[in-house]
């Protein structure tokens, strides 16, 4: 992590976006194009969109999500670990005066107590045990009534589902449900997609999000005639404070 200049304290590396930001792009993009779990977040808030509120997207990346939560919330921070991708995030919501994106890491939120009403972390930093820190943050962030959403992998079914079990053998799911059950979230499965518009936009997907042998073994049992979408089913984690 200290190769990184200017890293938020206590960021952990991600082996995909910091290292592949423009194939990154193209995954964000080809994953859940039907928003799947933008409606799953809204039913849980029991509402039409985001008006009224103001959203935290803690890990926000390059800020792909940032300018969609804006179209109709009050205000939208987010925050973001990674100075090279900090700057291509301020960079995309430049000129969008209700988007504020600061430097700063799940475990030291640069945020008031009780200051936001919807936490979206997408596959960033919450992945069950040892995540702890960030949970205590969350609680002193999110306004009484607010809600807190984390979106990770369901590795128990799906075609992404048995890729990740090959390639991340050590995450329990059991594990993990047991892990975010204990602590009062809840769970909204969601069974989703990869829907890509080139063969080449997959593999080099498949190559950034697994070893080289995963990744080959992958793509030989997912040939160009198997098409280009590929299911794909997710935990949407949830709790209201």
């Amino acid at each position: 992590m200290s190769s990184v200049p200017g890293l938020a304290t206590g960021a952990i590396p991600s082996p995909n976006i910091w290292h592949h930001t423009a194939t990154y792009e193209v995954e964000n993009h080809a994953f859940d194009p039907d928003g799947l779990v933008e409606s799953a977040m809204l039913e849980v808030l029991g509402a039409a969109d985001l008006s009224g509120r103001t959203v935290l997207d803690l890990g926000c990346g390059t800020g792909f999500h940032l300018p969609r939560f804006a179209a109709t919330a009050s205000s939208v921070v987010g925050v973001e670990p990674h100075p090279g991708l900090l700057r291509l995030a301020r960079r995309r919501v430049a000129g969008t005066p209700s988007v504020d994106v600061r430097h700063g890491s799940a475990q030291q939120v640069p945020l008031p107590d009780a200051s936001v009403d919807v936490v979206h972390a997408r596959w960033a930093y919450f992945f069950g045990p040892g995540c702890e820190p960030g949970l205590r943050e969350l609680s002193r962030v999110v306004r009484r009534g607010g809600t807190a959403f984390v979106l990770d992998n369901d590795g128990t079914t799906s075609t992404f589902g048995a890729w990740f079990r090959r390639g991340y053998p050590k995450i329990r799911a059991d594990e993990v449900e047991r892990f975010w059950a204990a602590r009062g979230w809840r769970r909204t499965p969601i069974a989703t997609c990869w829907r890509f518009t080139s063969r080449a936009d997959l593999e080099a997907v498949v190559r950034i999000e697994f070893d080289r042998a995963t990744a080959d073994a992958i793509l030989t049992e997912h040939p160009p005639s198997a098409g280009l979408e590929v299911d794909y089913a997710v935990n949407l984690w949830w709790r209201t404070f």
